[in-house]
């Protein structure tokens, strides 16, 4: 099994700030599967749902996945919020799910300075009940993709980080 840590989780929750903080405090390197996929085929991801849908999406998530469980080692990995459901996912890694409530996700992206830019960024975040029903509906399914769950509600990011460099045990390479 490749020695990544994959960090899983509902859009918004802080995977690509939690990557960089593990990449600088371990050493590694940090992808984020949305820009692969962005770079890929040369597209953003909002285009990518509006003028394909979500399930060729989805099948970039895939090629994503097969192309890191290839590729990459000793690499921390933030993905996109759906991304937990690539049929490799466990041996990708060692999977982390950041846990945070739909409602504090929600407060903290809006709260943001650059809210709608965040929001923009976010199609699924267009309409706050679909985005409320969604959450709900992936909770159980982050829970049983992870290796390891942690609660990144009102916590910095670098407390979250030595946790994460704890439970995995990764270190500075």
């Amino acid at each position: 099994m490749p020695d990544n840590i994959i960090l899983i989780g509902f859009m918004g929750v802080g995977k690509g700030r939690t990557a960089r903080c593990l990449a600088e405090k371990t050493g590694c390197y940090t992808v984020d599967t949305d820009d692969l996929i962005e770079t890929m085929v040369k597209k953003k991801i909002r285009l990518i749902f509006k003028k394909q849908g979500e399930y060729v999406f989805r099948q970039l998530e895939q090629r994503t996945a097969d192309w890191l469980a290839d590729q990459v080692s000793a690499t921390i990995v933030s993905t996109g919020g759906g991304f937990f459901k690539v049929k490799n996912i466990s041996s990708l890694g060692k999977v982390v799910y950041l846990h945070s409530s739909v409602e504090a996700i929600l407060t903290s992206i809006q709260s943001h300075s650059k809210a709608k830019k965040k929001i923009k960024k976010r199609p699924l975040l267009k309409d706050l009940e679909k985005a409320r029903a969604l959450y709900q509906e992936r909770l159980p399914l982050y829970r049983a993709a992870a290796d390891f769950e942690i609660n990144v509600e009102n916590r910095e990011i670098e407390s979250i980080a030595d946790e994460i460099i704890g439970l995995t045990k990764v270190g500075r390479v």
